[in-house]
């Protein structure tokens, strides 16, 4: 009897595997189908079917594999559907997010339109106002972080704002790409619910709406220490997304192509050292990771600079400042008070 027991022991665990990944391939397909853009009707329906086919194909009889053979042509139907679903830039969008910025590069000269810069009274109360701006990318000076936590374990969102000779920033803010009415939900984030965008703004725009205008928002500004030919490196790889989404839509994903993913995969080509770990995806921890790399300040311990970087009262008291970029950087660590950064 005793070589009989690993026999059994490695049977068992084969069926719990089995009935784990069941459950888990059955659990996503429903919700891929009752998250989608059906129609209610379709959507119930259709979410109804996909779970009787999958609970039938399990209670076959079990010969010559035919339960996986039937559950995975079933589940194989909702993948195939899933995978070829189609983003679009051609919706009934959220007027802050209607008008999709461009660049235009002729050599070191960079023109950027549809800079973004609303005028808020509230969170949901703002005026939608545009600008073009042209760029001396000889100008291009600095890289820095902003990572704002709203509230959630773990989670944050991170934006990357670049700065030019004379106090001139711009700020790249990678979101969700909503309709009129449609509210963000982390769950239906997983399922090509929303498409991807490349929020070019002001930071009298995306900045202050987080530390001014929204409730339970921290936002943190933290100087990246990079060289010139990186930063512009950088740079010019977002040009390329901005303007690729023009033509291109494309979905967001809260696990893979989300505002902190995506700044990882703007920066990792050109600086190896910002290897993947489980901080890109906790994006929480984003300026924890930074920290470690030697990126930004380290003349005091991470709390302490956590601490320091926090700009919600700068922001306040700087709300309708001309200079507002400069306001929020004097005397935080590694900005020069007051002054360009180098």
């Amino acid at each position: 009897m005793k070589p009989v027991k690993p026999a059994m022991h490695a049977v068992r665990i084969r069926q719990v595997v089995a009935w784990i990944s069941f459950l888990v391939m059955t659990c996503w397909g429903t919700m891929a189908i009752v998250f989608s853009n059906l129609s209610t009707v379709l959507r119930i329906g259709v979410a109804t079917t996909f779970g009787i086919a999958a609970l039938v194909s399990v209670m076959l009889p079990q010969r010559n594999g035919g339960k996986l053979i039937c559950f995975s042509s079933v589940f194989a139907v909702v993948l195939a559907w899933w995978l070829v679903l189609p983003p679009s830039n051609f919706r009934d969008w959220q007027p802050d997010v209607a008008t999709l910025p461009c660049a235009t590069v002729t050599g070191s000269v960079v023109t950027l339109h549809k800079i973004r810069n609303c005028d808020y009274r509230t969170e949901n109360d703002y005026i939608v106002r545009h600008y073009d701006k042209t760029f001396d990318l000889g100008s291009l000076r600095s890289m820095d972080l902003f990572l704002v936590d709203w509230g959630l374990p773990h989670m944050a969102h991170t934006m990357l704002s670049f700065g030019f000779g004379n106090d001139e920033y711009v700020c790249f803010s990678i979101e969700t790409r909503k309709k009129k009415g449609e509210e963000y939900s982390s769950i239906r984030g997983f399922f090509k619910q929303y498409e991807l965008t490349y929020v070019v703004a002001d930071e009298r725009d995306v900045v202050r709406l987080r530390a001014n205008y929204r409730k339970g928002e921290d936002v943190y500004l933290y100087r990246l220490n990079a060289t010139p030919e990186l930063i512009r490196m950088v740079f010019m790889d977002y040009l390329r997304s901005v303007n690729k989404l023009n033509e291109q839509p494309e979905w967001y994903n809260a696990l893979t192509a989300n505002c902190t993913t995506d700044i990882w995969k703007h920066i990792v080509p050109y600086y190896p050292k910002a290897t993947f770990d489980w901080r890109i995806l906790a994006s929480g921890h984003a300026a924890e990771k930074a920290y470690e790399l030697g990126t930004i300040d380290q003349t005091s311990s991470f709390q302490e600079l956590k601490r320091l970087s926090l700009i919600n009262e700068r922001s306040k008291a700087a709300d309708r400042v001309p200079a507002y970029s400069r306001a929020i950087r004097a005397g935080l660590p590694g900005f020069e008070s007051g002054r360009r950064a180098p």
